[in-house]
């Protein structure tokens, strides 16, 4: 019997309260799933320590950390030696999440570009890719990135890319990959699978963003990473593939964009 080649949960948050007292649990049925690595995220560093804890008890767990665009009017900035200092940790293999959220927070829209200047050029020092969040930004968000990137090389994926075909392209341009989460599997996401369609296999990532955006079938419940083999199947199907062959694809992208994380152990 083959078996099917192992997925990553690229992007989660195992420490947010949704999952108090249940990591163990959690971890487990992504093991169960075929999700047998995942990367947890720290959105604010104040949280960094629980989520170092989580990535240094469990075999597969990895972690990142920056401040979240919507933290970063309301969290001390971030300074690019605090994350380089972060990077010497084995289990820390990305800067971030950063970059620009206009949906909620426009009116913190310096500080994002400022605290998102800060996580680049960390990205640059320690050659770990950037880990970006854009919403309603799409504009400023492929200007910055561009910008940056003719400053000064990095490497980076779009984390839940639900933006438009603009950024996809600037990012794809750059060199970035996409990673596609569960709204990829929502019926009237049509027009964002497309996106996905004309993006190279090369440069495409799959994530929970747990314990948010369940994927169909899961919709509307607690997502975990358990579910990226949900998103995973959708993926195989925009791309014309079997399941067996996204899994590969994704996973062999995954290696090379977290290159710390494959290297691990």
């Amino acid at each position: 019997m083959i078996q099917a080649p192992a997925l990553v949960d690229s992007h989660c948050h195992l420490d947010f309260p949704d999952f108090a007292g249940e990591t163990d649990q959690i971890v487990a049925r992504a093991r169960a799933a075929g999700v047998t690595r995942m990367v947890t995220i720290c959105t604010r560093l104040s949280s960094e320590p629980a989520v170092r804890a989580i990535a240094q008890a469990h075999e597969g767990v990895f972690y990142a950390a920056g401040t979240h665009p919507m933290n970063a009017a309301t969290e001390p900035m971030a300074t690019v030696e605090a994350l380089v200092a972060l990077a010497a940790h084995p289990k820390f293999v990305g800067i971030g999440e950063t970059g620009l959220d206009y949906h909620y927070t426009a009116d913190s829209a310096a500080a994002q570009k400022q605290s998102l200047a800060l996580h680049i050029e960390a990205a640059r020092q320690t050659g770990l890719p950037l880990i970006i969040h854009a919403r309603d930004a799409d504009r400023d968000m492929a200007d910055i990135l561009t910008a940056e990137h003719r400053n000064g090389a990095y490497s980076c994926v779009m984390h839940c890319f639900s933006s438009g075909a603009e950024l996809a392209r600037a990012a794809l341009d750059l060199g970035f990959y996409l990673s596609m989460s569960g709204i990829a599997t929502f019926p009237k996401s049509q027009e964002l699978r497309d996106i996905f369609a004309a993006a190279p296999l090369d440069r495409i990532l799959v994530e929970t963003d747990s314990p948010y955006l369940a994927p169909v079938p899961r919709r509307g419940k607690r997502n975990e990473p358990a579910y990226t083999a949900h998103t995973a199947a959708k993926g195989a199907e925009v791309f014309g593939l079997t399941p067996a062959e996204f899994a590969a694809a994704t996973t062999a992208n995954f290696d090379r964009l977290f290159a710390k994380a494959a290297s691990h152990g």
